[in-house]
């Protein structure tokens, strides 16, 4: 049996998630054909996810320009069942992206909902802790900001995060009853314990009138993880 070929090699790195528990009838109509949501003891979560892409190949090739960028996207949470086994993986609502090729491929192969908005990031490394704060402009100004511990930590097995961080598969509703399915490889990730967080974000403008009420209210849970290096697998559809 062949393995899948590596479409994407990078790292993603400094990932900010916020989770917020939302009524499961707004997520299913995003659902794609043959999946199901996914729960963390009994919540329904989508997440603001905001990471670095460092060192990206396309098949093995650095594209001049696009290998170093931000992202921002809001996902929630499936399991599709192959076979006898379950398959644990993500919806994206939208991604964000500064490089306009990334989205045309992305949403030329994998048919995902990216779009392309200025961004930019900072990190601040110190003894005693981490910043880390995404900014992008969709009409205005949005942030994603959040002070950690400098030392980061094992997630613990069975965990809330393990939960939010172990999920291996992308899954895209592209018809009435078709489904794409993309795998990422990624080792084990490590989180930084958070202190602070702030989150300056317009979510019906990003995100679309389904998920304005995130505008008033706080997060479940928001965490820091370092992230590694992945790979993006070649997708197939069902």
């Amino acid at each position: 049996m062949n393995s899948p070929k590596v479409f994407l090699t990078a790292g993603w790195r400094k990932l900010a998630l916020a989770q917020y528990a939302v009524d499961k009838e707004i997520l299913s109509k995003y659902l794609p054909p043959h999946t199901e949501l996914d729960d963390w003891q009994g919540k329904y979560y989508v997440s603001l996810v905001s990471f670095m892409f460092v060192d990206v190949k396309l098949l093995g090739f650095n594209i001049p320009f696009h290998t170093n960028f931000e992202e921002v996207n809001l996902r929630f949470y499936v399991k599709f069942k192959d076979g006898e086994n379950w398959k644990r993986g993500v919806v994206f609502i939208k991604e964000f992206v500064p490089k306009p090729a990334i989205t045309f491929v992305a949403n030329t192969i994998y048919k995902e909902n990216y779009q392309t908005f200025p961004m930019k990031h900072v990190w601040i490394e110190q003894g005693h802790q981490l910043e880390v704060d995404y900014l992008w402009k969709n009409k205005n100004w949005h942030n994603f900001s959040v002070t950690a511990a400098s030392k980061a930590e094992e997630i613990l097995a069975g965990s809330e995060e393990e939960f939010i961080t172990e999920h291996y598969w992308g899954y895209t509703k592209i018809g009435a009853n078709r489904t794409s399915e993309y795998g990422v490889e990624h080792p084990r990730w490590l989180a930084y314990p958070v202190k602070d967080y702030k989150i300056n974000v317009d979510f019906g403008i990003n995100y679309g009138n389904d998920f304005a009420f995130l505008n008033r209210a706080k997060p479940d849970s928001v965490m820091l993880a370092e992230g590694s290096e992945i790979r993006v697998l070649k997708g197939k559809k069902f």
